[in-house]
């Protein structure tokens, strides 16, 4: 039997597990959890999931992982090449320092934004089984923090064909679906951030961008 993906094509965390699988040439079955009619909270789902999040990918013995770190840890492991979290204990390091970074100053800014903002959002501004109310704060901050974000990647990325290491790796599948999903929140490269730009150009090129 192949993986079980549970995902929401329109969602911007099961597009990284998406592109991580094609990249990897793992087959895996898909089943949709529409976000927007808030399948995600049903008992059904949360028998699958219990903190209500896509991506959540069942593996053939049942074992369920709720969290990209770990869908790229099992990948890596069954099929090692191409070593996507790197090969070396440098290379390593360095992928998921990287990752661990992206995830903290691009996507959580942009989550500030857009949960602390949107209407559809009010009293669901956090992910997950329990309702919170919007901070509208800390969509303030969110933007500042994006700002800052575009910069630091345009100044790694100079000189530099990807983020972490000398190719291809789950930092930078992680940085791709972040760029995109701060459109989400009108905020985008800006045409100073050149290195930026040519990188992300690359990588939306990718067969994998598309899955």
């Amino acid at each position: 039997m192949a993986p079980i993906l549970y995902d929401f094509a329109l969602a911007p965390s099961p597009r990284r597990a998406r592109i991580l699988l094609a990249e990897k040439g793992i087959a895996h079955e898909t089943v949709q959890i529409d976000l927007a009619r808030g399948e995600q909270l049903s008992e059904a789902y949360r028998s699958i999931n219990p903190a209500c999040t896509v991506p959540a990918l069942k593996l053939d013995s049942g074992t369920i992982l709720t969290e990209n770190i770990g869908i790229a840890a099992w990948a890596d492991a069954v099929k090692p090449e191409p070593a996507l979290l790197g090969s070396t204990p440098e290379e390593k390091g360095l992928v998921l320092s990287w990752n661990a970074r992206i995830e903290f100053e691009g996507f959580m800014p942009i989550a500030e934004i857009l949960r602390n903002t949107s209407k559809g959002m009010a009293g669901r501004a956090l992910p997950g089984p329990l309702d919170f109310e919007q901070i509208p704060a800390l969509a303030e901050r969110g933007s500042v923090r994006l700002k800052q974000f575009f910069e630091m990647l345009n100044g790694r990325l100079k000189g530099r064909d990807f983020i972490a290491i000398d190719r291809f790796s789950l930092a930078d599948i992680t940085a791709l679906v972040c760029i995109d999903f701060a459109k989400w929140v009108k905020h985008e490269p800006k045409p100073e951030h050149a290195d930026l730009l040519r990188w992300h150009s690359a990588m939306s090129a990718r067969s994998s961008a598309k899955a």
